[in-house]
């Protein structure tokens, strides 16, 4: 938890206890003893009495106790207060002595080839705990990816599909760079003509006198990533567009955008998070759920 959310947590709950008091004092001091709410039920009367004093004094009690806790023992974020305990420090201790714990058991399944890992019951349960813990957010708990987040149960790996490589792409993160086009196309009946080539590719239905219009620009522009072929380019992730895969979408218009507008992609790299025997069998995992 950051300073700011500490403070903002720290001053809310004063700010609570404050206003706590202030009810107290209230009702003591604006009720008149033997005056009444002016409403009766049954010809039975409602006294507008302050609260008896030893009601008072319990509150009174825990609003103190409230006070000295929070300044002793408050266990926000990074802020110890007098009693030096503070939550991060309990859950860094926690995670330390977990690893300790399993480093041995990481250690012996890191040590397993890709076809072991994909054989090993244990293996695919902790590689499938560890996925869903990091990657899940993205790609979804079934690895079935999202619009921009890449679907991990097919065969179609934009940056390589072989075990090391998908290894480094844990560790070390991606970043993709589609930029836009419009400009370098001749404007949107550029832009239109493009996608209408770019689905032609994968056999999608599309107008083919405008594709063909489109495809000296495809050479001249498109080649250096996507390929003469448009089969793609692992080093450069630039994905094969002859196949019905699509991580923003296939239809003409959703190709347009990303011509006309480009993309960019991110994964995060998680080697200094996860460390090398961890990655390995979150790597198990991943491969062991696609269709090579």
């Amino acid at each position: 938890m950051s300073t700011g959310w500490t403070i903002f947590i720290v001053v809310g709950a004063l700010g609570s206890l404050a206003a706590m008091l202030w009810l107290l004092y209230a009702n003591r001091t604006k009720a008149v003893e033997g005056e009444t709410m002016g409403h009766d039920f049954d010809g039975i009367e409602e006294y507008d009495n302050p609260l008896p004093m030893w009601w008072v004094g319990l509150f009174i009690a825990t609003i103190t106790f409230a006070v000295a806790y929070l300044v002793y023992y408050p266990g926000l974020g990074s802020f110890a207060g007098i009693g030096g305990w503070t939550s991060t420090e309990e859950w860094q201790a926690d995670v330390e002595a977990k690893e300790r714990q399993f480093a041995p058991l990481y250690a012996q399944l890191g040590a397993l080839s890709e076809a072991q890992l994909h054989d090993n019951r244990q293996a695919r349960q902790m590689g499938r705990r560890l996925y869903i813990n990091h990657c899940s957010t993205c790609h979804g708990v079934a690895a079935r990816g999202a619009f921009g987040f890449p679907d991990l149960t097919d065969d179609e790996w934009q940056w390589g599909a072989d075990f090391e490589t998908v290894k480094m792409t844990i560790r070390q993160g991606r970043n993709a760079m589609m930029t836009p086009w419009e400009a370098a196309l001749g404007g949107s009946s550029g832009v239109s003509n493009m996608a209408q080539y770019v689905s032609s590719l994968s056999g999608a239905p599309h107008d083919a006198a405008a594709a063909a219009k489109a495809a000296p620009q495809f050479q001249m522009f498109c080649i250096a990533c996507h390929g003469p072929e448009g089969k793609g380019t692992a080093l450069l992730g630039a994905p094969n567009l002859t196949n019905d895969v699509w991580l923003y979408g296939g239809s003409i218009e959703q190709i347009e955008f990303t011509i006309r507008h480009g993309r960019s992609g991110q994964m995060p790299a998680f080697g200094d998070l996860l460390g090398e025997d961890k990655i390995h069998l979150i790597a198990g995992y991943v491969t062991s759920l696609s269709n090579r």
